[in-house]
């Protein structure tokens, strides 16, 4: 992907959502966009597992995970089989575990924090709602652009 976020925001300006920057990068890829894929759980990461088994075909899953830092929703397996899937990326209002292992992976992840618990699964969760966290709305449609500088977040598909 050959895209900033500074000149996307430069050529794009005020038609752009900026996400605050709380988001640290555990993935291999810290440059990733695509289709939004917005989900909702909290400390339950069942959606994000069954959601993450299906093709990606290079889009982003968008997760408000309540910004919990008390367990992890994403871990080396289930971002392992992201990345067989296809997907681009995981931005997580929560934790992963196992960077290390993330941090190889050629998978765009960006989360609050690291922390070792993993999370509940009791099949709770929603998929496909528009969600908000870090000032801004992620929307079924929507386009996510990330990469070292920020997470920027577009209507539409945007050119570089």
């Amino acid at each position: 992907m050959d895209f900033k976020t500074a000149d996307l925001y430069d050529a794009h300006g005020e038609a752009l959502r900026v996400c605050e920057p709380i988001f640290r990068d555990f993935g291999g890829q810290s440059r990733f966009a695509g289709p939004v894929v917005p989900v909702k759980c909290f400390e339950d990461n069942s959606v994000v597992k069954s959601t993450l088994a299906e093709p990606g075909e290079g889009r982003v899953l968008v997760v408000d995970a309540g910004g919990s830092l008390r367990c992890a929703m994403l871990g080396d397996l289930i971002a392992a089989s992201a990345v067989e899937q296809g997907w681009a990326g995981v931005i997580l209002f929560g934790c992963v575990r196992d960077s290390v292992e993330i941090g190889q992976m050629p998978l765009g992840v960006k989360a609050l924090a690291s922390i070792p618990r993993k999370s509940q699964r009791r099949g709770e969760g929603q998929r496909d709602i528009p969600v908000t966290f870090a000032g801004v709305r992620f929307a079924p449609g929507d386009w996510v652009y990330c990469d070292e500088d920020g997470i920027l977040v577009s209507d539409r598909a945007l050119d570089p």
